[in-house]
């Protein structure tokens, strides 16, 4: 991320499914947004876009569930070959049944409803968050896909498309990625078309990375979905 200094983190919270650092909003507390990391990484790399959203929000920064090193977590394991990407579906399918259960948990634990929460996601944090929302979109009212994807080893769990008109999506891609190349947001895009889901999409000359002009197409995407409550 752009975002070279990593503002003072909140303490980890461990009583819920998932671990993860809570930012409680200074104002009024008028949504919930929950960020999720790639893999190989953890909570904090998603501190500097999470500095970004304003202070009426409350925002949390997830780990993920599978220990990969030092200071290091995934979703789930994932090979990338000449075919592209071949994951452990049994722990992807594991890993999205916890963050189901996880983003119940903290929408009991902060009093805001799915319709005012919002998923988004770097790299695997992404395709975590795509796959929440397709599966269980009375979860969220909308989610964020941050130069990642969506599993087709999902397909079969997709909620019907009834359900799925409720959800708005973000699709933000970099067009020089050579990690999860473009042709990944595309077919995203052509999916959530099928799928009739409402969303926008966005390119840049960017990497596998969230740069500045994404983190603010992010931003204000957020402040649409989450406008402040009329008086």
């Amino acid at each position: 991320m752009p975002m070279t200094e990593t503002p003072l983190l909140p303490p980890l919270v461990e009583d819920l499914t998932l671990t993860y650092r809570s930012r409680a909003p200074r104002k009024a507390d008028q949504g919930l947004i929950i960020l999720l990391h790639g893999v190989g990484s953890n909570e904090s790399s998603m501190a500097g876009l999470a500095a970004l959203l304003p202070e009426r929000y409350a925002v949390a920064l997830v780990r993920s569930p599978i220990p990969m090193g030092s200071n290091a977590f995934c979703a789930f394991p994932v090979n990338f070959t000449p075919n592209g990407p071949v994951i452990d579906q049994a722990a992807a399918e594991a890993s999205r049944r916890k963050l189901v259960k996880f983003v119940s948990e903290l929408q009991a634990r902060t009093g805001l409803s799915s319709r005012r929460t919002l998923i988004a996601g770097f790299s695997q944090g992404g395709i975590m968050s795509a796959s929440l929302a397709l599966t269980s979109p009375e979860s969220v009212a909308g989610f964020g896909i941050l130069s990642g994807r969506i599993l087709p080893e999902i397909a079969p769990l997709i909620a019907h498309q009834d359900a799925l008109a409720k959800l708005d999506a973000l699709i933000l891609h970099g067009e020089l990625d050579s990690t999860l190349p473009i042709a990944w947001a595309e077919r995203s895009s052509a999916q959530l078309r099928d799928l009739g889901v409402p969303f926008e999409a966005h390119f840049y000359p960017a990497r596998h990375e969230i740069t500045e002009a994404m983190a603010s197409d992010f931003t204000h995407w957020v402040e649409k979905k989450l406008p402040c409550p009329s008086l």
